[in-house]
Parts: C-alpha cells; structure tokens; sequence
C-alpha cells in the first residue's frame, strides 16, 4: 500500500470515527435551559472540540492501525472486491 492511501485511509477511518464521537455525551443549550439569543436550542453549550479531537485520533488510530495490518498481511486483496471482472452479462437475444 502506497503512503497516500494509508493517508486517505486515515483521514477516512479519522472523520467516519469524528462523526460518531461528535454526539456523545454533548449537552444543549436547550437541555441546559439557557439558549443565547440567535442561536437553535440545538447548539451546544461547550462542545469540547480539543478534548473530542485527542479522543477520535487516539480511537481512529487504533482502528488504522487493524486496517492496515489486515491489509498489508494480505488477508484481504483487491481482488477480492473484484467481482466484476467475473460477471458476465447475459447475452443479448
């Protein structure tokens, strides 16, 4: 595997990992009671972006780093995920 698709896969598995940690445990300003004028009752009283943005690297390095293991040991190939080199269409009539 090339360094940029490791990279790629890294930034994929790294966002798909954010969008998941992002909604946890995030509190309001509706649940809370106090909304800011101008802003939804949806917004977030104290995301905590530092401390989700630690949490998603460490969580979506661990997850790379399988990844990469089952990839780089040959467990799973491309050809694999190759099946449409096998298909053939039926034949037109």
């Amino acid at each position: 595997m090339a360094i940029t698709s490791a990279l790629v896969l890294f930034a994929v598995v790294w966002f798909m990992t954010l969008f998941i940690v992002l909604p946890l445990r995030l509190k309001t300003q509706g649940d809370v009671g106090k909304v800011a004028r101008g802003t939804p009752a949806s917004a977030p009283v104290d995301p905590q972006l530092k401390k989700r943005a630690l949490i998603v690297t460490v969580v979506a390095l661990v997850i790379w780093s399988i990844l990469m293991a089952v990839v780089l040991s040959g467990v799973i190939t491309v050809e694999d995920f190759d099946w449409f080199d096998h298909f053939t269409p039926p034949s037109s009539r």
